[in-house]
């Protein structure tokens, strides 16, 4: 069955907090030296025969979208591509000219990943995870033996 994708509604408040809980350790995420509340912002969800398997949120500025979380709960299922064709719809409808994200420089899963999208290395934020480490104490300092220190930014020119 293929992967559906809709906006999000209040009634997926719960899914939305497993979700977050479950990739981020919270609803909270630290990026760009700031602490962002993601339950609270706009998104989508992924859903395969009904059941929900991935979460996207945003916020959008002018015309510029932000993807500020993206999880699935299946690697590999079609989920996290499926969501990403959604807010490129939805932000290309909406007038906006830019969709950006920002991943770390330990994450060369995700980099692949977006990369193969079409979305271009931009900036890299030197030790913007070492300073958001201030905000959200439980961000590792190492995975898969890789210092975690930077904001790599990626973004996809609508």
């Amino acid at each position: 069955m293929p992967i559906e994708v809709r906006a999000l509604t209040p009634a997926d408040a719960a899914y939305v907090r497993q979700a977050l809980t479950a990739a981020f350790h919270g609803p909270l995420v630290a990026v760009h030296d700031e602490l962002i509340d993601a339950s609270a912002l706009p998104g989508a969800i992924a859903q395969d025969g009904g059941e929900p398997v991935g979460l996207l949120t945003y916020r959008a500025v002018g015309g510029e979208w932000e993807v500020v979380t993206i999880a699935a709960d299946r690697p590999g299922s079609g989920a996290g591509g499926a969501l990403l064709d959604w807010v490129r719809v939805a932000a290309t409808a909406a007038g906006g000219v830019r969709l950006w994200l920002v991943t770390t420089n330990d994450n060369v899963r995700a980099l692949r990943f977006y990369q193969r999208r079409g979305y271009d290395l931009v900036a890299v934020h030197r030790e913007a995870v070492t300073r958001a480490r201030a905000l959200k104490p439980g961000i590792p300092e190492v995975v898969d033996g890789i210092p975690v220190r930077h904001e790599v930014e990626l973004e996809l020119r609508l």
